[in-house]
């Protein structure tokens, strides 16, 4: 009986949030349109900050940035396929990108390049339907090709070493698995699977559909803090290698690096309910995939501050800071500073698109999850959305500009508080395309929801 009136009123309670916040001034239209468009026409149409640098979205480069952007921008014109100069951007931008033999610049082994393949496989559904065969062929040719590098070709842990078949994260990084991968890589895999895996039979599929599922049983195997309920950024199956001089020598977690990472966190959040939204119901790794979805949200609903977003250095709040002594590497200091943790965007976005889908596709529990999403929506337009004064536009503020672990000719990048906090490459950043992609997205999910909510 007590149980049944715990989940009443937790059912009460989600009702009353949900009336309360599309009520309130926190609506997703802003008086008119949609802020997915207004962040799309504000930013992502007109420039890609990425790492620092500016450039238009039709003749950017490609890269997982770009790619994230354009993505953003693909699924608006989806949703309100009206804006039709939405669409010609994403595939100006593919077109500018097309090298002969129908493929992308990509590296070796270097798994960002793979991301920004997913925009193809939309291309290549409209532009069939349009009877433009030709471009509809060199977009099916260019994401095959990238599917199958990541498939056959991308260097794996290898069989003697912990974490086998994992894919690494770049060929410079030898045997290292980032929480970004599973944006980049298995992301893509998975929707290519769902729309084109019947081409190589049934067993095939199975078993490609089970590579992506080791790839996240791997990562949380050796990321997962049970006690902490977070996923530290990074895992080396060789601790020692040279490369990997930021991962703890020790157990219980030798290997992982040494802090939890918003956006680290926020890329592989995203990548599981993506990679659910596209995985068989009946497929036997299914339930692993979802059973670690529902931890990493049970866990950063502990972190949700109480504005409703997430700082940069995840299991510290505010009054946390940069030791102001640094970190001593190989005899050098680096990382020096006493900045203060911070509410970030990037992250506090991607894990407001994830609980949102998630709830829509009943990978998370509605009457537990969507108040936390409605909350991290507020927290979004409170925290880090701001209208220029004086031409009008959307702005989104207190993004980490970039982050990493290593490799061994770059000291500084040693993932502890004080890198993600002072690192050299670690600043503050305003209208970043990995805060822009990610606001978009989880608009359109509060927009998908307030039209439900409507019917």
């Amino acid at each position: 009986m007590q149980k049944k009136n715990y989940m009443k009123y937790q059912y009460l309670f989600y009702l009353c949030a949900l009336a309360l916040f599309f009520s309130s001034c926190g609506s997703s239209d802003d008086g008119g349109q949609p802020l997915s468009q207004q962040m799309v026409e504000s930013q992502a149409l007109q420039r890609t900050l990425r790492n620092g640098e500016l450039q238009p979205l039709a003749t950017d480069f490609w890269g997982y940035v770009p790619g994230l952007v354009a993505n953003s921008v693909l699924k608006t014109w989806k949703q309100y396929p009206e804006k039709e100069e939405y669409y010609q951007v994403v595939k100006a931008y593919v077109d500018h990108n097309l090298l002969e033999g129908d493929s992308v610049r990509v590296g070796q082994h270097n798994v960002d390049d793979l991301a920004a393949g997913k925009i193809l496989i939309t291309l290549y559904a409209v532009e069939m339907e349009k009877g433009n065969v030709e471009d509809a062929m060199r977009y099916k040719r260019c994401v095959d090709f990238l599917r199958n590098k990541l498939k056959y070709n991308h260097r794996r842990v290898a069989e003697h070493l912990p974490g086998a078949g994992r894919w690494i994260h770049k060929a410079h990084y030898p045997g290292q698995l980032w929480l970004d991968g599973l944006y980049m890589g298995p992301a893509l895999y998975a929707e290519w699977q769902h729309y084109f895996g019947h081409e190589n039979g049934d067993a095939d599929n199975m078993e490609s559909w089970t590579d992506i599922a080791l790839q996240f049983d791997v990562q949380h195997q050796y990321t997962w803090d049970s006690e902490k309920q977070l996923n530290y950024h990074a895992w080396a199956a060789d601790p020692d290698d040279p490369n990997a001089f930021w991962a703890r020598k020790e157990e219980p977690f030798r290997g992982t690096s040494p802090e939890f990472w918003g956006r680290g966190v926020g890329w592989y959040f995203a990548a599981m309910v993506d990679v659910l939204e596209w995985m068989p119901k009946n497929h036997p790794k299914r339930p692993r995939v979802e059973e670690i979805a529902q931890q990493v949200a049970a866990g950063l609903v502990k972190y949700q501050d109480a504005s409703g977003s997430w700082h940069q250095v995840l299991q510290y709040d505010a009054s946390k800071h940069a030791d102001g002594i640094g970190d001593t590497v190989n005899g050098q200091v680096f990382n020096i500073c006493d900045n203060p943790n911070y509410l970030e965007s990037s992250a506090s976005s991607m894990y407001t698109y994830a609980f949102l889908k998630g709830v829509r596709l009943n990978i998370f529990d509605r009457a537990t999850y969507l108040p936390v999403a409605l909350k991290a929506y507020q927290g979004l337009l409170d925290n880090f959305i701001v209208e220029g004064e004086e031409d009008g536009i959307l702005n989104i503020i207190q993004s980490c500009n970039s982050a990493g672990l290593g490799a061994a000719n770059n000291l500084s990048r040693t993932g502890t508080i004080n890198y993600y906090l002072c690192g050299q490459d670690t600043w503050i950043n305003r209208n970043e395309g990995k805060a822009i992609g990610p606001f978009i997205m989880a608009s359109l999910e509060m927009e998908l929801l307030k039209k439900g909510n409507k019917k």
